[in-house]
């Protein structure tokens, strides 16, 4: 038993070690998020010992409730760990995420006695209930929701999109190889997970030198780089300066600015898209390179920004310029782009009940 249970857990362990260590070495992540790793990780070994007592009781014919009990928690953990990653990485994510993971868990726990979603028969085969395959539903509405959260908040770029999908795939395999490798698949589930969560961790640190650690934006080095590599391929820029920044800073203290800013940086990424690469440039300057995109589709994207915005309540002001016969020279487009942005601003603060501009 011991034997079985070292060989069958070794890999997962060895991972989840690793992912431990890595942690602790970390300094780009707050103390609750890698609070919130320490508990997905332990989430997972004991998870893993879930399927390996579930099955050691199975192997031996043993028909208990204790058995049930397990096969209830099995059923109910997957969506449950989906939901604490879209918690742990995704920005903005609520508490009310866990929701429906926990009905689950209720209905699972009620099967063991009414066999609404599995029971056993005699010779110990399993047998669906009406709702057999709502744990399964539930993975898949959690997987795209997952990928949903995390496109939402990334920068949309390949290096970006492929942790997510390669996260989201070993999420998903949970639909297709249950039925294809039968019970075999829950030994290796858990190490599955563990190397996705461990692969998009490794993929977030090498990405620290091209992003911004406070907003999760791509910072001013990658801009320079964008504009040295791709500058047949942008033909419109569009600045934004957040207003008030000073002041929060003085009246609220900096952490207050801190959160001013990242929430705009939150606006932004969600008004995007593909074709779109946002910047900090530093402070309360953004920059938001456009790439093959029409001019129409630069006012909308303004529009859109400017909509996300509002929805906070802080503001910005914004400035764009489009590439065209007369302008083709990137520091001339910028310099379109940022004379429009400061003349938005300076309305801004010509305003009633607002402070003179300061800069």
């Amino acid at each position: 038993m011991i034997k079985e249970l070292i060989i069958q857990n070794w890999a997962n362990v060895m991972v989840l070690l690793a992912f431990a260590v890595l942690l602790k070495t970390t300094v780009f992540l707050d103390k609750i998020t890698i609070l919130r790793l320490y508990a997905l990780i332990l989430g997972l070994f004991i998870f893993s010992q879930i399927v390996f007592a579930e099955f050691a009781l199975a192997d031996m014919n043993i028909m208990t409730e204790m058995r049930l009990t397990l096969m209830a928690l099995r059923y109910s953990a997957t969506p449950l760990i989906i939901a604490f990653v879209i918690f742990t990485l995704a920005t903005n994510a609520k508490k009310t995420i866990f929701i429906p993971a926990f009905i689950l868990l209720i209905i699972d726990l009620i099967s063991i006695f009414t066999g609404v979603v599995f029971s056993l028969e005699e010779d110990g085969t399993l047998d669906r209930g009406p709702l057999g395959y709502l744990p399964y539903i539930m993975v898949g509405a959690y997987s795209v929701f997952l990928v949903y959260m995390l496109v939402k908040r990334s920068n949309k770029r390949p290096a970006e999109i492929f942790p997510i999908v390669f996260l989201c795939f070993s999420f998903t395999s949970g639909l297709i190889l249950p039925f294809v490798l039968g019970r075999d698949y829950s030994h290796i589930f858990c190490v599955t997970i563990t190397i996705a969560l461990f692969v998009y961790y490794v993929f977030s640190i090498l990405q620290l030198t091209e992003k911004d650690a406070l907003t999760g934006l791509l910072n001013r080095q990658s801009f320079y780089a964008t504009v040295t590599n791709e500058i047949s391929d942008i033909n419109a820029i569009i600045t934004i300066d957040m207003n008030g920044l000073k002041e929060i800073n003085d009246k609220e203290g900096h952490a207050a600015g801190d959160t001013a800013l990242a929430t705009l940086a939150y606006c932004f990424m969600q008004a995007t898209t593909s074709k779109d690469s946002v910047y900090r440039l530093g402070g309360d300057e953004f920059l938001i390179v456009c790439k093959h995109v029409s001019e129409e589709e630069v006012k909308q994207l303004v529009e859109n920004i400017r909509s996300k915005v509002s929805e906070t309540k802080y503001s910005c002001a914004i400035g764009y310029s489009f590439c065209s016969e007369e302008i083709k020279n990137i520091d001339e487009i910028m310099k379109k782009s940022d004379e429009m942005m400061y003349k938005d601003k300076l309305e801004y603060y010509s305003q009633p009940g607002h402070t003179k501009y300061r800069g």
